[in-house]
């Protein structure tokens, strides 16, 4: 059971999660065509190779959030890469020292989403990546009596159950917005990738 984790944790949670995004590139994409522009999953997997490769020579957790997001934002393009970026850059202010407890994961990521959130607008039921990471983050945040793997166990499964929930929704931002009624049934993208992240943080501790 982890009670802390560092750098190489969290290289490793960015690492798993872009090559689980990578396989599911084709099906973002497809989901992002029914109600898009159908290019998400290039998107998603663009950023996150840029992310993950700006981290593999990282040695100072701090500097490598940061210069992750910036790596993501120059990148790619779009509002997929601003986001993941702004997130990135919002965590590198959580952090506070180099080997994170329960509590500091919780400032972390919480900083993130903070950051994330002031480049959208967007809040759960608008249809968008957003549906996935506000309950994943406030997950970590409820489980961070418990272990490490727990918390992120806890996370995965917030965001899975939230982009699931996307189905019902009628979308509020993005192209999707204008098609109205008819993206009801089909799940947000953006929450899937999101979810599909979270998951890859979870299973990259758990092993």
């Amino acid at each position: 059971m982890l009670e802390t984790i560092e750098i190489e944790h969290f290289k490793k949670m960015f690492d798993v999660a872009f090559v689980e995004v990578q396989k599911n590139e084709k099906h973002f994409s497809q989901m992002d065509a029914q109600t898009g522009d159908g290019d998400h999953g290039t998107a998603i997997v663009t950023a996150l190779k840029a992310v993950n490769n700006s981290m593999k020579q990282a040695n100072d957790l701090k500097v490598m959030f940061t210069d992750a997001g910036f790596a993501a934002m120059s990148e790619a393009s779009g509002s997929t890469s601003t986001l993941i970026g702004a997130l990135l850059m919002g965590m590198s202010d959580g952090v506070e020292d180099e080997n994170i407890d329960t509590k500091g994961v919780v400032n972390i990521f919480k900083a993130g989403l903070e950051n994330a959130q002031k480049q959208t607008k967007a809040q759960v039921g608008d249809k968008t990546l957003m549906d996935a990471l506000i309950p994943a983050v406030q997950a970590l945040e409820s489980n961070q009596n418990n272990s490490i793997e727990t918390m992120f166990e806890a996370a995965a499964k917030a965001a899975e159950d939230g982009a699931e929930k996307t189905k019902e929704m009628v979308a509020k931002f993005g192209r999707a917005r204008n098609l109205g009624e008819k993206v009801v049934g089909f799940i947000d993208p953006g929450a899937a990738s999101m979810a599909c992240i979270f998951g890859a943080f979870y299973s990259s501790l758990s092993v």
